[in-house]
């Protein structure tokens, strides 16, 4: 009996330790690609405070969005550009219980299930998804005002139209350019609030300098590597409206040498994440 234990105990241990390899290897294969956006294709993605379903979504969970919304600062009032999923709304609703979140998307399938996803939540009373342009709620609502804005835009200026349109939607900035985003915000946020976006390393020159053009100037920029040794892929920055003498920079990564999530990552995303 105590060897078919011992057996029994090998065997399972076996299991989960070539279970904790492939896991392993996975992530190594998706930073090294660079491919920080997709987190896998099922249709439902669990958190520890709220589930996300993305069955109508162009756009699925991904890193950025996790990232965004673990590190973006946060408010009273605060609203999310392109709330796609409504990932980034619901993870400032948990880390800012007492606030009021507003969630603009602009394609109508995907704003239908970010709807869903705040109703099923225990946040459902302070999220308020809208469908429209950011363009057009920025001119409707120009006396509205937000401590907190949080985006993670499309950032595709120079490439092929991807033929699902609303992918192309989601990740051209022909549907909102640096510049409309940045004139929108100028007149949607507090003299003290922050605007908090990610985008890829490579635009990050080209985002700051639209930002300065509309009178927003950096606070904040966190150059975020796949691995140690590895270029930026995406950069989080945020902005406000006073010129700071110093701004905070930092240079982060995702996962560690042994291909396991950061110590940084795994801290900022231990509210979220089940595992």
């Amino acid at each position: 009996m105590l060897t078919q234990l011992l057996l029994l105990t090998q065997l399972l241990l076996t299991l989960l330790s070539n279970y904790t390899n492939r896991n392993r290897k996975l992530i190594a294969r998706l930073s090294e690609s660079g491919d920080f956006f997709f987190m896998g294709n099922s249709d439902t993605f669990t958190f520890r405070k709220f589930t996300i379903r993305q069955e109508r979504c162009a756009m699925k969970v991904g890193t950025d969005g996790v990232l965004l919304g673990a590190w973006a600062e946060g408010g009273k009032r605060i609203l999310d550009i392109g709330t796609g999923t409504g990932l980034i709304a619901l993870m400032m609703a948990q880390r800012f219980p007492v606030s009021t979140i507003d969630a603009i998307e602009i394609d109508s399938d995907a704003a239908s299930q970010a709807v869903d996803n705040v109703k099923l939540s225990s946040f459902s009373n302070i999220v308020h998804v809208m469908n429209g342009s950011f363009q057009d709620f920025a001119s409707r609502m120009p006396s509205k005002q937000y401590d907190s804005i949080v985006s993670n835009p499309p950032f595709f200026n120079n490439s092929l139209k991807n033929p699902d349109e609303a992918r192309m939607l989601a990740r051209h900035t022909d549907t909102l350019s640096f510049r409309d985003l940045f004139h929108g915000v100028e007149k949607l946020l507090m003299d003290d609030g922050v605007f908090s976006a990610i985008i890829p390393a490579t635009e990050k020159a080209s985002f700051i300098s639209e930002a300065s053009l509309c009178g927003l100037f950096l606070l904040r920029d966190y150059s975020v590597c796949s691995k140690v040794g590895k270029m930026p892929k995406r950069s989080l920055l945020a902005f406000g409206k006073t010129r700071l003498k110093d701004v905070e920079n930092q240079t982060v990564t995702i996962v560690d040498t042994d291909g396991n999530r950061s110590d940084w990552y795994s801290s900022l995303t231990s509210a979220f994440y089940i595992k």
